[in-house]
């Protein structure tokens, strides 16, 4: 499979791709969020273009553009957000009707991670302390790590906003493993991190004396409610964690479509991945072949059910009984 096909049409395309590419890359994107890209396929030949598949990634709210047909395709992470979209739960009003294409792999977890010198053993006790606690998190309130920190802080009936007024303050970093919060780990500016992408810097963390809050067996359940999954990180994935330690799931990158899609349109995008799987630039660390993205596994964790154009190619294909 040729990485750009022959023929003026798609050199052109593959030009705008470039553009679209530097423009959602230049470091001003990252500050004005204009960092999403919106990908239609269609009919150009008149004056006003008519596009028969539109794409695009962004927000986990693009599951209502998704669900109502204003777009066709979205990617989402983790997967659990996507299954709050499907149960109509957490961030989510009322059960939205998309179904999963695919699940592009990644294994991650989110952790809550303490100095002792803190004293804290759970988040129960910063509320019950009005604890200024000095805490490292995402700087976009939109992201996914912020709405499950929302989400998880607001069982314990506080909010980052409570913390601040309790005299604490709030790191805002635009991606996990950025230098500012190492610094701030190694140097004791900052008392906790609440994050995921975890091996750019839990260890770290570990390193610096840090520990893993746990959290108490009722929040799990109550957060499993909502579409969050339990998992553990296992003892010995970072050097320095000497026991297995039960968190939540941040793993996965679904895309989805809505019910209502086509299912020739649904078992196409799986041909394309299977087509162009060589062009495709996979995580390594956690890709193990096509058969994974139709599967429920660490890496690829889905609790929504498939497209029907999908289940068919993956059934086809004999990643399927």
């Amino acid at each position: 499979m040729e990485a750009v096909p022959r023929g003026a049409g798609f050199a052109r395309i593959k030009m705008l791709w470039e553009i679209a590419v530097h423009v959602a890359a230049d470091p001003t994107a990252r500050l004005t969020n204009n960092r999403e890209m919106c990908i239609m396929v269609g009919n150009g030949s008149g004056d006003k273009f008519q596009p028969s598949l539109r794409m695009a990634t962004g927000s986990p709210l693009l599951a209502y553009d998704v669900a109502r047909g204003d777009l066709d395709l979205s990617i989402m992470n983790p997967s659990s957000l996507l299954t709050q979209a499907y149960r109509g739960t957490g961030m989510f009003s009322e059960p939205l009707a998309v179904r999963a294409i695919a699940n592009y792999p990644s294994w991650d977890r989110f952790a809550l991670a303490v100095h002792p010198r803190t004293g804290l053993t759970s988040l129960a006790e910063i509320k019950e302390r009005h604890f200024p606690l000095r805490l490292s998190t995402r700087q976009d309130a939109a992201h996914a790590t912020r709405i499950l920190t929302d989400q998880l802080i607001s069982l314990y009936g506080f909010t980052l906003a409570d913390i601040e007024t309790w005299g604490g303050t709030l790191q805002g970093v635009t991606r996990p493993g950025e230098k500012s919060r190492l610094d701030g780990i190694k140097d004791g500016s900052i008392d906790a991190v609440f994050d995921e992408g975890i091996g750019t810097w839990i260890e770290t963390a570990l390193e610096a004396g840090f520990i893993l809050l746990t959290m108490e067996e009722n929040i799990l359940r109550q957060l499993e409610a909502i579409g969050w999954r339990r998992v553990v990180i296992p003892a010995g994935r970072y050097a320095r964690l000497k026991s297995d330690h039960v968190c939540l799931d941040f793993g996965g990158w679904p895309l989805y479509t809505r019910a209502s899609l086509p299912d020739e349109q649904a078992y196409l995008v799986c041909s394309a991945l299977e087509e162009r799987e060589e062009l495709i630039p996979w995580d390594e660390r956690a890709f193990t072949g096509l058969s994974q993205l139709g599967r429920d596994t660490e890496a690829t964790p889905i609790d929504v059910p498939f497209h029907p154009g999908a289940e068919r190619w993956y059934r086809e294909h004999g990643f399927r009984d």
